[in-house]
């Protein structure tokens, strides 16, 4: 059974609150009435876990507390970040502390003394410090990753979830990534729904969890939430028949069995109506019987499930892209938002350049409008999803750290959940600027134009995916996204041509998404056209070709164009998915 270690805030010369909760043993077990729904909130029966702390000293850097870019600002360089010999500070001082399953235990104190650091060194997520001495035992052996995750859960003083979920859907989306795979669908569903009643969440059950931002479950529902997570965590398979073998089945009945008998025996006495014993009921003699099939001292075997028990990579990655546009597409104000802006945007441009359907555009006019068309709407794509990352990141930082799924799951979920909405936003914003401003109107070109325009934005959205994972900040982030934006932009081949660039600019404008994209739909717009030009009573016809010639962007073909946006598109996939990996996603709380 695993222990909730609830944080709270403590700090410096003592604590504030540390409480680690034991959900029950063998020994003590204890059942829980609801006032208001008269249900019955209970776990299983199990082996008592003891936690223990001993002589327990531990340092930390404060230099390290200070993130780098921190250290930039201040104008200090790499190598004094960690020179100073009074930057570390001891904050736990030969601790000792006992605590088994079924106590609470509170330590109490003031700000800054040092509880999430505690809590980070009991539960092996300490990146922080060091410990100098002393000892942490979990039933007598040494503390390991492995053997917390087997008994021990840590309740984070910050809520991490998704706010557009309700309870219920959180709950379950957690029971079908944590509980094993060997589970049906109506086992998880009761097992979210045991949870539920336990924590007295029944009445917020199907309402949103909410945020600081939308209006939810209150904070107290919330944080109950938060410590629901990780009871999910907890193998209540205790109680299931697993009949993936008969030795399997025969085991997790015998199981079973005992912890049935275990409850009868605690509620055989209870005067409480609804476990006293009735004329027709024969509890007792079905006690009876089980007491002569088991040892009384017969004691409850845990297993830990191994990691191939639970849910496979493909599984993760279902259960996450439903997750993902659950939660999307239940934010329709945002959605509304950004559905406007597109349209908005493209009304603008499309009435400015609105009207010329005898005479049509001029060259220039029609050169700046195909810049314009592939420029301004991924900057405001950029912004939106460099912000809704950053949302996310605390969240993401967190399963990834409990092993709630891998990367590579997260990361294709993430990419193909947010396709439709990608899609809607370039046909909102895309096909009513094409039409407006009379562009070329067969079907082809326009089909041509708008795969342009889609790859343009995409391009900009993997960019910002990429940037969101790489820094630790919204603003640093943003900043990134902007300077990059801007140099692809300035080497594009509108503000200056392209054979007037010197070196860097030159090579920047190589993986420009901007400018492949504006090669291209020139391509399609000038290459079949004849444009009359008139220089005071002389009138010129110029072919389109001339045109693309003239700016430099008629060096490749039509195809060279799409298979480089392609190609830049995977490229900044590829270092969005290796910044997941290799990049902890904390958000800048947790820093």
């Amino acid at each position: 059974m695993k222990e909730i270690t609830e944080n709270a805030s403590l700090d410096s010369a003592g604590w504030n609150q540390v409480a680690c909760e034991g959900l029950r043993t063998e020994a003590q077990e204890t059942i829980f009435s609801s006032e208001e729904d008269n249900s019955l909130y209970f776990t299983y029966s199990g082996k008592s876990n003891v936690l223990e702390v001993k002589e327990l000293n531990y340092q930390v850097n404060m230099e390290s507390q200070i993130p780098w870019y921190e250290h930039l600002a201040q104008m200090k360089m790499p190598w004094t970040w960690k020179t100073d010999p009074h930057s570390r500070v001891s904050i736990i001082q030969n601790l000792n502390l006992k605590v088994q399953s079924g106590q609470m235990l509170a330590i109490i104190g003031s700000t800054a003394g040092g509880n999430t650091s505690l809590l980070d060194v009991i539960t092996c997520r300490d990146h922080r410090g060091k410990i100098k001495s002393g000892q942490i035992l979990i039933n007598n052996k040494p503390s390991t990753p492995q053997l917390v995750k087997k008994c021990i859960a840590h309740v984070r003083q910050d809520d991490r979830l998704l706010p557009h979920l309700t309870v219920r859907e959180t709950l379950l989306f957690v029971a079908k990534l944590r509980l094993p795979k060997f589970f049906s669908d109506s086992q998880r569903k009761k097992r979210v729904e045991d949870v539920i009643a336990e924590l007295r969440l029944c009445q917020c059950a199907n309402t949103r969890v909410g945020n600081e931002h939308l209006r939810g479950v209150s904070g107290g529902e919330r944080r109950r939430v938060s410590i629901a997570v990780q009871l999910l965590w907890n193998p209540v398979d205790l109680t299931s028949i697993d009949k993936q073998t008969a030795e399997k089945e025969t085991e997790s009945r015998k199981r079973a069995n005992t912890l049935a008998n275990l409850f009868l025996e605690k509620v055989k006495d209870f005067d409480d109506f609804l476990w006293k014993v009735t004329e027709g009921d024969n509890v007792a003699t079905t006690l009876n019987k089980q007491r002569s099939h088991l040892n009384s001292e017969e004691a409850i075997n845990m297993p830990h499930q191994p990691r191939d028990q639970l849910p496979g990579v493909f599984k993760q990655f279902t259960i996450l892209l439903s997750r993902q546009v659950s939660n999307d597409f239940r934010d329709l104000s945002m959605l509304l938002i950004h559905g406007f802006e597109a349209l908005l945007m493209s009304l603008l441009i499309g009435f400015l350049y609105y009207g010329h359907v005898k005479n049509g555009l001029s060259i220039r006019d029609t050169t700046a409008l195909l810049y314009m068309l592939g420029a301004l709407i991924p900057f405001t794509v950029i912004l939106d999803v460099i912000a809704k990352c950053h949302s996310e990141r605390a969240m993401l930082y967190h399963d990834l750290e409990d092993g709630m799924y891998s990367v590579s799951p997260y990361f294709f979920a993430k990419i193909l959940g947010e396709l439709p909405e990608h899609c809607a936003f370039v046909i909102i914003y895309g096909i009513p600027i094409y039409w407006l401003a009379n562009l070329i109107p067969e079907p082809e070109h326009f089909l041509l134009n708008f795969l342009f325009l889609w790859l343009s934005v995409y391009s900009a959205r993997a960019m910002a995916l990429w940037v969101a994972a790489l820094l630790p900040t919204l603003q640093l982030s943003a900043f990134f996204g902007n300077v990059l934006f801007t140099s692809f932009y300035l080497s594009g081949g509108f503000v200056i041509s392209l054979e007037n660039l010197w070196t860097v600019p030159f090579w920047v404008s190589k993986i420009s998404f901007l400018r492949w994209n504006f090669q291209g739909m020139m391509q399609i717009q000038f290459t079949d056209l004849t444009y009359e030009t008139t220089v005071g009573n002389i009138t010129f016809q110029i072919p389109g070709k001339l045109v693309t010639q003239a700016l430099d962007l008629d060096s490749h073909p039509l195809y060279v164009s799409y298979l480089v946006l392609t190609g830049i598109i995977c490229s900044f996939l590829l270092l969005y998915y290796l910044s997941l990996r290799f990049i902890k996603q904390k958000s800048h709380q947790d820093w």
